[in-house]
């Protein structure tokens, strides 16, 4: 099974501008893989510095958007991976639970007490069709 990296714009482009050696979502057979995102400005392409609550609406509509870009919805969503801060677990989870309001998907939540960026939180996932 071949893998298929698709590209989705903005976020493919923002992604060539941080030199990031990523694809935003890739796709082989019925499986699809969202990369974990920074929270891009959907407007300017720069990472939003907004509070971890605005961050965290940013990274779920991001992947929201590549997922319905390879053909999917957040009903697919059968694992996610969730990096950031034991102390944004609350405001996470509070924003998360309005994407997941029923049966949610298989989580981790990787606890980070030092972050390499100008941002607080990526999400990845993996999908099934």
């Amino acid at each position: 099974m071949k893998r298929e990296a698709l590209r989705l714009e903005p976020i493919s482009t923002f992604l060539d501008r941080w030199k990031a050696p990523t694809s935003p979502v890739t796709r082989a057979g019925n499986m699809i893989f969202v990369a974990g995102l920074p929270p891009f400005d959907p407007a300017t392409g720069e990472i939003a510095p907004v509070p971890i609550e605005r961050q965290s609406e940013l990274v779920m509509e991001q992947m929201k958007l590549c997922l319905q870009t390879a053909g999917a919805s957040l009903d697919n969503v059968m694992k996610c991976n969730v990096c950031t801060s034991t102390k944004h677990f609350a405001a996470f989870n509070t924003v998360y639970a309005r994407y997941f309001p029923l049966d949610p998907p298989a989580r981790i939540f990787v606890c980070t007490p030092e972050w390499f960026g100008p941002f607080d939180v990526e999400i990845d996932c993996i999908a099934m069709m």
